[in-house]
């Protein structure tokens, strides 16, 4: 098991205080840790090997769009990520959009 670096560390940190039910974008958590890479909080949430106890299922991205999960950008884990948040009352639409816009957080 490979090491936890600290940015990533700063990134779960972040995402475990977006509460059940919300989420955010790549570009939001990015803001919020001083980051100027969306893409390097992808990567690390990429890496996150404490999902889904750390929602890292809970980051989408910047046009409110199914992302990722895990490493895959569709199939089986796209698709978990999708489950995990319907049970949590977040829905998307057939081509993968939020429903609820009211759901994306901006600052936590």
């Amino acid at each position: 098991m490979r090491v936890v670096t600290a940015f990533e560390q700063q990134v779960y940190e972040a995402i475990s205080a977006i509460p059940c039910g919300k989420v955010t974008t790549y570009k939001y958590l990015a803001q919020r840790l001083g980051c100027g890479s969306a893409q390097a909080v992808g990567q690390a949430l990429k890496r996150n090997p404490h999902a889904p106890q750390v929602p890292c299922h809970r980051v989408i991205n910047s046009q409110l769009k199914i992302a990722g999960y895990m490493g895959q950008v569709s199939g089986e884990e796209v698709q978990r990520k999708i489950d995990l948040l319907a049970a949590e009352g977040v829905e998307f639409d057939s081509d993968g959009y939020l429903e609820d816009c009211s759901l994306v957080l901006e600052e936590w």
